[in-house]
């Protein structure tokens, strides 16, 4: 059996994943990551992370393993909110789940269980891992979680084979309700505790709010692009290529549409929104199909059908590809046929990703909504991530 480190976090899926490593005869320890106390950037009052830690301990101690609790706030500073201010600050849609995942998970938290004497360390993800062996090395596969509702593989979507190679996913092979069962069954203080919503700091207050504590209001003009204009702009006159065409993204300018109101900065806008624009009075719902943080602008289309939403493309830099599996990474000129998302729980569609001498394009067979830079796009063959990049 091995010395597993298992991330507890004060929630039920993690609360179960240590139970069933114990119960599978593992030398399980319990560690509690303490993310953030900031006091220069205010979160909330009643930001849950005490609450987190003594609910991981009462189960570390409930279930007979050892437990500590590690403070890795200055890292998630550093990686994490700090580049979360940063892509905002340029006009981007970070996702800072899958960079904690990354960048803090299975990095400075792995460092430390392997210190421990690990050999492994455990999730609460709802996720797969398979490892088969092809001329005497191993791959590892990460593959989606049973429970298609709670599928997280697209939060992983950046881990690598060397990450893959000490991690395990106890219960991506169970449903909810099962775990939640489980927990009741052992009398876990978790068993009936709601599912945490995204980071802590961003769940306890708006993100407007806590993004104007670094990126200072400013005030600029919401203008409202018709749908015919969104149009015209997606069509390329001249020799550009379809891929290249179908992945580029529009650029509006004031005088393509009208003036409906002001906004306090573009940075804490995002493509697809529709809440906070205090703009009323059209026919239909208003949706923020383009910002430009350069002039301070937010482009504006009323419907979520309005063609600005919709982009069948994307390019992904070079510098930004990552592959899980490397073993499949495309030469330039090559395309493979996957199934792909840009976003957690999106259904997986259709898609070809072209490689190129300067990074990848992935085509969408349907026109996707709201692609944003900043964002992760990930791909899938067999339901096995098989790679993801930043949107450019």
């Amino acid at each position: 059996m091995a010395k597993v480190v298992v991330g507890l976090s004060g929630g039920v899926d993690s609360s179960v994943a240590a139970y069933l490593l114990k119960e599978q005869g593992h030398e399980v320890i319990g560690l509690f990551m303490k993310n953030w106390h900031d006091d220069s950037v205010t979160i909330s009052d009643d930001c849950p992370w005490l609450e987190d830690s003594n609910d991981a301990m009462l189960v570390a101690d409930k279930l007979g393993i050892p437990f500590q609790t590690v403070d890795l706030s200055n890292q998630y500073k550093e990686r994490i909110v700090d580049y979360m201010f940063d892509e905002y600050a340029r006009g981007r849609t970070p996702n800072p789940d899958v960079l904690c995942n990354r960048e803090i998970k299975f990095d400075v938290f792995l460092d430390i269980a392997l210190e421990l004497g690990a050999d492994y360390v455990a999730t609460g993800h709802y996720c797969q891992k398979q490892t088969t062996v092809v001329d005497g090395k191993e791959i590892h596969h990460l593959i989606g979680g049973a429970d298609l509702n709670k599928d997280q593989s697209y939060f992983l979507c950046q881990v690598s084979q060397k990450q893959l190679a000490r991690t395990l996913f106890p219960i991506g092979d169970l449903q909810k309700p099962k775990v939640r069962d489980i927990a009741a069954a052992q009398d876990l203080i978790t068993a009936g505790k709601k599912d945490s919503q995204g980071l802590c700091f961003i769940g306890k207050v708006r993100l407007p709010d806590f993004l104007q504590q670094q990126l200072k209001p400013k005030n600029g003009d919401i203008i409202e692009i018709p749908a015919t204009i969104s149009e015209e702009k997606a069509v390329v006159y001249g020799d550009e290529n379809e891929v290249v065409t179908l992945s580029r993204k529009r650029h509006y300018q004031p005088v393509d549409g009208k003036k409906l109101g002001t906004h306090q900065g573009a940075h804490y806008f995002t493509r697809g929104q529709r809440k906070g624009l205090a703009v009323g009075g059209t026919p239909e719902p208003l949706f923020v199909i383009e910002t430009d943080v350069e002039t301070n602008t937010i482009y504006v289309g009323q419907g979520k059908l309005h063609p600005g939403l919709y982009r069948r493309g994307l390019f992904i830099d070079k510098s930004e590809l990552h592959w899980i599996r490397e073993d499949m990474g495309l030469p330039a000129g090559e395309t493979m046929d996957v199934m792909a998302r840009i976003r957690y729980r999106q259904t997986l569609e259709k898609a070809v990703l072209h490689s190129v001498e300067n990074g990848a394009y992935l085509i969408f067979e349907k026109p996707q909504s709201a692609i944003s830079p900043g964002q992760f796009a990930a791909w899938y063959q067999n339901n096995e991530c098989l790679g993801s990049g930043v949107i450019s």
